[in-house]
């Protein structure tokens, strides 16, 4: 009668030879004792049977193949890992016998978990003949190294390098597997990084084709043409496998979106090509959408905001889906936000819900509480460093300033030409208008930003970002603005001197004696901003009447402003139209013409410090050198008003 099996999980009772058993309580099995209290003899049979399996394992391990080999190279990596430890001649030679080890049988030590790790160290020192040498000699082995827990990091040391020649050695050894190695849990990511890093366009286009289907595997279709990777060309040219291409595209998006693994560059690339070849309101494009929403965990699209190609997915996303699509896209970069914002791509995603979503509140309630903070003085904080931020600073000054050169300098064309695109099609699928939209959002979030000046004048207007920062704010935004304009008064008056001092603020130069600072200080006092199509300055509404906030706090010191660096902000009090203490202003100059004049022909200080450097004189149009012009020319200007 057979036995009957215990059930899975209950205690076993195992006898081996009658020595050891379990007892079901302790898991370590124990001897049974003499009844003598004294061990019996299978102690010293069961030492000598460890000791015999020991040596066998010995035995077997050096009757591997290099077994020698790999035992010196390890002792040699173990020496050279610690750089700082090992005096130069002698690495030299280590390195020498290193090479001298594995050149000609580098594959063998590839294959090998414990002796790739000195392969990559042979790298580390390495020559780039030597590393050119290495990648050809592992030539048709890149695919299985990319696989390999622990060799993988071999092609990434060769990579590091950006050799050309390397690059065009290893890259090519991945074409026709690209669909079995991104579904690999190791060489997916390898291969992600090759794509993303150092891969040439032609050769990115070589790589991201093959998710088009089998037959993009074939390198005989590109041969003799141009390969690219851009799919609407290709179903322009083969409408008839339009079909196929699409669900094979699609199934291997939806495998990787399942595996959980949502962070490839490649498969934004790809998710983004398959998005714009939809129809918008069509299957496709429903079940696209349906595809990206399902995501529970939100990894999706939070890594697809910080790649090109996936942030711009997620606005197109966000501009063709209904109010309910975009609330969920909206709500799935919770606690990301200030992330986004200072990302190079992320933050176009935040100004694309600006644009898109007709739900003011809902935008404001998603996205202003996590860009600002709660607590005023943690908002003061976060304004200050989103002001000098190239990327930040533009999510809290589109609303006020929209395309601005000054916002959007030729660095950030990639962020207008998505917005344009994005302003396109919202023509069809957003209901409110434009303008009112901005103006809902922009009344929203300025009295925050007016309340962080008040707060923290003299923060915001240490760097060339803080000040033009300040000056958009106080010239566009919607609010009460006194506070915020005396703070910065207050600041302006008593801004440190240049001079020597161990306080980082004290050694700040005198804010309306910096170029960036004299700008801002002149823009307020105008009033508005300079009109090319009129030749006027055009006033906001309501006046700021900056300069009548700005006159009583320096009037005492108006000479030194008007004979220093800072001349041309009193040049700018007595050209603005709202200014009401214009002829005290005058008089004082005129009492003090003498000043003046003196100033306007002696050289500055910067001046004197450009003639001793020998940069005193400048080329005319035939090369000959001319004097510089001596003197404040804002103490000339000054002059010719009187």
């Amino acid at each position: 009668m057979a036995t009957k099996a215990p059930a899975f999980g209950s205690k076993r009772k195992i006898v081996s030879g009658g020595r050891e058993k379990f007892d079901g309580k302790n898991k370590k099995p124990r001897l049974e004792q003499a009844s003598n209290g004294k061990t019996s003899g299978s102690e010293q049979t069961s030492r000598e049977s460890h000791a015999k399996q020991k040596q066998l394992a010995l035995e077997r391990k050096a009757a591997k193949p290099l077994a020698d080999e790999v035992q010196r190279t390890k002792k040699i990596w173990e020496r050279l890992r610690l750089k700082s430890h090992v005096p130069k001649d002698e690495r030299q030679q280590l390195v020498a016998e290193l090479y001298g080890i594995i050149t000609g049988r580098i594959r063998d030590f590839v294959l090998k978990h414990d002796a790739v790790r000195a392969v990559q160290t042979a790298i580390k020192y390495s020559t780039p003949e030597q590393r050119k040498q290495i990648a050809t000699e592992l030539q048709g082995t890149y695919a299985q190294l990319a696989e390999g827990r622990y060799a993988k990091f071999l092609i990434g040391k060769l990579l590091v390098h950006n050799d050309d020649e390397v690059r065009d050695i290893i890259i090519p050894n991945f074409y026709g597997k690209v669909r079995k190695l991104i579904n690999h849990s190791e060489a997916s990511w390898i291969l992600d990084d090759i794509y993303r890093t150092v891969a040439t366009k032609e050769q990115k286009a070589l790589l991201l084709r093959e998710w088009y289907g089998p037959e993009f595997t074939l390198k005989e279709l590109t041969k003799d043409v141009k390969a690219t990777s851009d799919l609407k060309q290709i179903l322009n040219g083969e409408p008839s496998k339009r079909g196929p291409i699409m669900k094979s595209l699609l199934d291997l998006i939806n495998s990787l979106i399942q595996k959980r693994m949502t962070g490839f560059t490649m498969l934004h690339d790809a998710m983004l090509q398959y998005f714009i070849n939809t129809q918008p309101g069509t299957e496709e494009s429903t079940e696209f959408m349906e595809l990206v929403k399902g995501d529970e965990t939100g990894d999706l699209l939070k890594n697809l905001a910080f790649t090109r190609s996936g942030a711009k997915l997620v606005c197109l996303l966000l501009a063709h889906g209904t109010a309910k699509d975009r609330k969920v896209l909206l709500k799935a970069y919770k606690d990301t936000i200030t992330l986004m914002s200072g990302d190079q791509y992320g933050h176009v995603v935040i100004l694309t819900a600006y644009d898109v979503i007709d739900d003011t509140k809902l935008t404001s309630k998603a996205i202003f509480p996590e860009l600002l903070g709660e607590k005023e003085e943690e908002m003061a904080q976060n304004v200050v460093a989103a002001a000098n931020n190239p990327n930040a600073r533009i999510t809290l000054l589109y609303l006020l300033e929209g395309f601005s050169k000054s916002l959007f300098p030729a660095s950030h064309a990639y962020d207008q030409d998505v917005l344009k695109e994005v302003h396109e099609i919202r023509k069809g699928t957003s209901k409110k208008e434009d303008g009112i939209r901005r103006k809902e959002l922009a009344a929203l979030l300025s009295p925050s930003l007016i309340a962080a000046i008040a707060a923290s004048p003299s923060d915001l207007t240490a760097s060339p970002f803080g000040c033009q920062f300040v000056a958009d704010v106080l010239l566009s935004g919607i609010g009460d603005k006194q506070k915020a304009l005396e703070a910065l008064a207050q600041c302006v008056c008593s801004s440190p001197k240049q001079g020597p001092a161990e306080d980082e603020i004290a050694t700040r130069p005198h804010l309306a004696n910096t170029p960036f600072g004299g700008r801002m200080l002149k823009s307020l006092i105008q009033g508005g901003r300079f009109d090319k199509a009129t030749g006027k300055v055009k006033m906001v509404d309501p006046p700021l009447g900056f300069s009548n906030v700005l006159y009583p706090v320096v009037k005492k010191s108006i000479m030194d402003w008007a004979t220093g660096p800072s001349s041309f902000v009193v040049v700018a009090l007595l050209e603005s139209e709202d200014f009401a203490s214009a002829e005290e202003l005058k008089k004082t100059l005129k009492k003090n013409q003498k000043l003046l004049q003196e100033a306007a022909v002696e050289p500055t200080a910067e001046q004197k410090a450009a003639k001793e450097a020998g940069e005193g004189d400048e080329t005319g149009k035939k090369g000959k050198k001319t004097e510089a012009p001596v003197g404040n020319k804002g103490s000339k200007l000054l002059l010719e008003k009187l």
